[in-house]
């Protein structure tokens, strides 16, 4: 007979009345997602780096100390592209001026909102049509029978084309189609991501429509439209929640990437992360931390993204709940 020591029963004990505790009080998926996320240190860094991007785009052109569209170092006489001077940081002027002399600290702050509503508004061009297709798909498949995978598999054939291209090349051959512009880009990059979330709602719903709660509501004669809506898809989004988290990421950079192609705004009076690395591509033997500055910012903030979306798949895997 093994004999238990009494600190050892106490832990046992304790461990047994906190399983108890928690069976009898109950946790959601997202209440234990949140918990986990909070003990995570990556989580924890993305959400600060996420936080000082959200406000310096949204309050930050209300406190810039220029306009972006002022060139006071051409006016001023400072800047003289022509003869290789290009003035960098000084007390007035914190990150110096760009080749037009502008301020290019206040372009900086400026276009972080720029590059903010690109990334947002690409998410969610690209998770609309996505879950739409991919909803359809999904129910289709997995509630609607010999008609239903019929349906699956032609939407599925359609979204295969798109994941069989390149993303930048899809992308670029939609933006040079519409032709140059902010909205351009948008479209471009949203369109990229819709067949990734696409397959992953309809993985995702295919999955759920073999749990036992539909089999419980088909059994009580509850409509499939109904069941696809109200059931199924509201427990489906979790992961695709988390890809858009990490869509923000790589619709940034596709944003950027498009941009210094020459694809996204031609006004270049507008800042935006992606447009100031592209025109500060002529100038970089003279001054080449005009390069510097934005490609650094869209590295730090893609980061943020990522360190978060990744956090937030770990902890809403379920195999990690366990």
């Amino acid at each position: 007979m093994t004999i238990i020591s009494g600190k050892k029963r106490e832990k046992i004990d304790r461990l047994a009345e906190l399983a108890a505790r928690d069976e009898e009080r109950g946790v959601s998926l997202w209440q234990d997602a949140f918990r986990r996320l909070r003990r995570n240190p990556a989580a924890i860094v993305g959400a600060v780096i996420l936080t000082i991007f959200v406000l310096v785009a949204v309050f930050g052109p209300f406190f810039v100390p220029y306009s972006p569209k002022d060139t006071m170092g051409i006016r001023e006489g400072v800047v003289r592209v022509g003869q290789g001077l290009i003035p960098g940081h000084s007390a007035e002027h914190w990150l110096g001026y760009d080749h037009q002399g502008r301020d290019v600290f206040s372009r900086m702050v400026v276009g972080a909102r720029q590059t903010l509503l690109v990334g947002v508004v690409a998410t969610l061009i690209g998770l609309a049509a996505g879950a739409m297709i991919g909803g359809v798909a999904g129910a289709a498949a997995g509630l609607g029978g010999r008609w239903g995978r019929w349906v699956d598999a032609t939407l599925m054939r359609f979204i295969d084309m798109l994941l069989a291209l390149p993303s930048l090349l899809l992308a670029v051959s939609i933006a040079a189609l519409l032709g140059p512009s902010l909205t351009t880009v948008m479209i471009a990059v949203g369109m990229v991501s819709v067949p990734v979330f696409a397959r992953l709602l309809r993985g995702s719903m295919i999955a759920q429509s073999n749990s036992d709660y539909v089999l419980a509501a088909t059994s009580l004669g509850v409509r499939k439209s109904k069941i696809a809506l109200t059931h199924v898809l509201p427990n489906s989004l979790a992961p695709v929640i988390v890809q858009a988290t990490l869509t923000l990421a790589t619709a940034i950079i596709e944003a950027a990437a498009l941009s210094y192609l020459g694809l996204g705004n031609p006004d270049s009076a507008l800042p935006e992360w992606g447009v100031m690395l592209a025109d500060a591509q002529q100038w970089l033997g003279i001054r080449p931390a005009l390069a510097i500055y934005p490609a650094v910012a869209i590295i730090i903030t893609a980061l943020g993204f990522t360190l978060l979306g990744e956090a937030m798949r770990e902890a809403l895997d379920p195999k990690l709940r366990k």
